[in-house]
């Protein structure tokens, strides 16, 4: 699941074009429809040309409103930039790509709105061109830029097949089991009770769950999800969710509450982080500046404390520790905002190095300075983590050969991702942690989270393999295979053969002979089939040696049914023409041997004589033992092949 922002200017037609894409007006308050301006957050749905659906949530542009843009903007896959081709670059657009820049949004596509009010071609050139000098250094220089109207429904299309590119190329969001949700509405519905709505990270929600709010630490229970306005069971990272919670009341809720896992998420009022001044302020960042400051949804009063110099000029980058007012709860690698009070506007922002220093830092110190640089590559667990990541499934040795720490410290990461179940091993029983010598060993690992997500996936494509076909078993192992190297980059045969076997110990997966299946898959077949079936199988018994051929066989019950009588063992297909019963079969196979090891050896038309069949049975279970390597060929004659 996907989340589309919105970001642009004031009245440059954000709104509007949500409206036109979705059919949904995503301004919700009275005021805002009145004012024709949006103030707070709205939110919408759209399904891509892929089939693929995403959620928008659509900004305020205008600046009295960008604190409510912050609470919104966060969680984003992919920015829908807005710029009205009558006006062209203005102060907000500049703001908002800013804003974007120090969330670290990956990037998205542009839309040139309002082509239809443009003056001529040429004017339409000079806004484009300035718009590209704009965007050029900043998350959004490699952006398609698509001229869309969305009063005359020009480009629209155009907007939507760019959007699907552009997610086609992002990866979805790990699902790390520590799952956040950042609460940017509280409201209630009359015999529900208490919703909130948020963009869902770093994990999953499900309905019956107890839950935990933080600051406040209240602990509820999930009564019920929507995802788009349909109910569902479970909420994926990164999809917009809306949450009825029991045992509380809205007003015991506010924009910024974080729903989470009970126990680990901890707040702040004293973090420590790496801060971007931007450049167009025009004045220094003094120590101690009274700020605004903005993760998630939350919104908090602060000071920030400049720690390795006494000022950052415009541009400049430093490490700083922020004192809150209020508590936040916080992790290692959130970004943020933080804007000036008033006149209101957008400082600078960056990421959250250590949301729990302890106490305040001295400064100017370099053990200060190295401490928080050596913080800010991450603790050794996170960096192997995220090499894991990259490269997974991976054997043990080769993930130290390729990381850029010391081969000690790897392997001793390695170890503690295991214990601590952030990482297993894959060709290992459930819970195992023994790696004794990773440094030499050919153990495949694979993250907890990577393996979560492999799991969902193969059990997508089973699940859609036994839709369309009903009555097969299951996916064979090797298309099974070719489906998985789609996604899992360099699969081996070792690899998915360890992915099958862990996936089936865990009852994830189950198998049958060559086929792999969902452990609730059986084929069932209807009073129809099952008439079909029984007539067949009569007629097999009536001429046991001379069997209908394929093609008949086929025309009487349809090539599913009968894949389905061979997979499930009633029927042998001993060649593309020739099927027996199975305890025909079984009975031919045996007197030819009993024949060969009496006589030596038996030929084609012994086997058509012995049987009363034709040579074309004959020859095509004799070729077919071949196969078996239960027999070979000796000039005319079979011989066994352990004689």
């Amino acid at each position: 699941m996907r989340v589309i922002g919105t970001a642009g200017h004031v009245d440059h037609g954000k709104t509007a074009l949500v409206q036109a894409l979705t059919g949904i007006n995503p301004d919700r308050l009275k005021e805002e429809q009145e004012r024709e301006m949006t103030i707070d957050l709205g939110f919408a749905w759209l399904q891509l040309p892929s089939g693929q659906q995403v959620g928008i949530v659509d900004v305020p542009g205008h600046k009295d409103f960008i604190k409510n843009m912050l609470a919104g903007v966060g969680g984003i896959d992919a920015a829908l930039f807005v710029v009205a081709a009558d006006e062209g670059v203005m102060p907000q657009t500049t703001e908002h790509l800013a804003i974007l820049d120090l969330l670290e949004i990956q990037g998205g596509v542009v839309a040139l709105t309002k082509v239809d009010l443009a003056e001529d071609e040429e004017w339409l050139d000079l806004v484009t061109a300035d718009l590209i000098e704009t965007l050029d250094n900043t998350c959004l220089e490699s952006a398609r830029i698509v001229q869309v109207s969305a009063r005359t429904g020009v480009g629209l299309e155009d907007l939507k097949t760019a959007l699907d590119t552009y997610l086609e190329t992002t990866p979805q969001r790990p699902d790390r089991g520590k799952p956040r949700l950042p609460i940017d509405r509280v409201f209630t519905i009359a015999g529900f009770g208490t919703v909130v709505t948020g963009t869902l990270v770093d994990g999953t929600l499900h309905v019956g769950q107890e839950v935990e709010i933080q600051p406040s630490g209240l602990r509820l229970r999930i009564r019920g999800l929507q995802t788009h306005k349909e109910k569902i069971e479970a909420a994926l990272p990164g999809s917009r969710v809306a949450v009825n919670l029991t045992g509380v009341s809205k007003d015991q809720l506010v924009r910024g509450d974080v729903v989470t896992n009970p126990g680990w998420l901890h707040p702040t009022t004293l973090v420590d982080v790496q801060l971007r001044y931007l450049s167009e302020p025009s004045k220094t960042l003094k120590h101690n500046t009274p700020v605004d400051f903005f993760s998630g949804a939350a919104e908090v009063p602060a000071r920030v404390r400049l720690l390795g110099t006494e000022m950052l000029s415009p541009g400049e980058t430093g490490w700083a520790q922020v004192r809150l007012t209020g508590p936040v709860p916080l992790v290692k690698g959130d970004r943020f905002i933080i804007r000036q009070p008033s006149p209101s506007r957008t400082l600078g922002g960056g990421v959250v190095i250590n949301p729990h220093p302890g106490r305040r830092h001295r400064r100017l110190q370099t053990s200060v300075i190295e401490r928080l640089e050596t913080m800010a590559h991450g603790a050794p667990e996170e960096i192997v983590l995220q090499a894991l990541e990259a490269r997974q499934p991976c054997e043990a040795r080769d993930l130290i050969g390729h990381s850029t720490l010391p081969a000690e410290v790897t392997a001793e990461a390695i170890r503690q991702l295991l214990c601590s179940g952030q990482a297993i091993l894959l060709d290992g029983a459930a819970g195992e942690t023994d790696l004794p010598q990773p440094s030499a060993s050919k153990r495949l690992l694979y993250s907890a989270a990577g393996w979560r997500a492999l799991l969902e996936h193969v059990q997508s494509v089973l699940g859609t393999h036994h839709g369309e076909h009903p009555l097969r078993q299951g996916m064979d192992r090797e298309e099974l295979k070719s489906r998985l190297g789609r996604t899992v980059r360099g699969l081996s045969g070792r690899a998915f053969n360890a992915i099958v076997s862990r996936a089936v110990a865990e009852g994830q997966l189950a198998e049958w002979q060559t086929l792999v299946h969902l452990p609730d898959h059986t084929v069932s077949f209807t009073s129809q089939q099952q008439r079909q079936v029984d007539e067949l199988l009569t007629l097999f018994r009536r001429q046991p040696y001379t069997t209908p051929s394929m093609t008949d066989c086929e025309a009487r019950v349809g090539p599913d049914l009968l894949a389905a009588l061979v997979e499930q063992g009633h029927l042998v297909k001993v060649s593309d023409d020739v099927l027996f019963l199975v305890e025909t079969y079984e009975q031919m196979v045996q007197r030819v041997t009993d024949h060969i090891r009496r006589e030596g050896d038996i030929s084609v038309a012994q086997v058509r004589d012995m049987f009363g069949a034709s040579r074309k049975y004959a020859l095509a279970l004799m070729e077919h033992l071949d196969e078996r390597r239960v027999t070979k060929r000796v000039g005319d004659v079979r011989v066994l092949r352990n004689t």
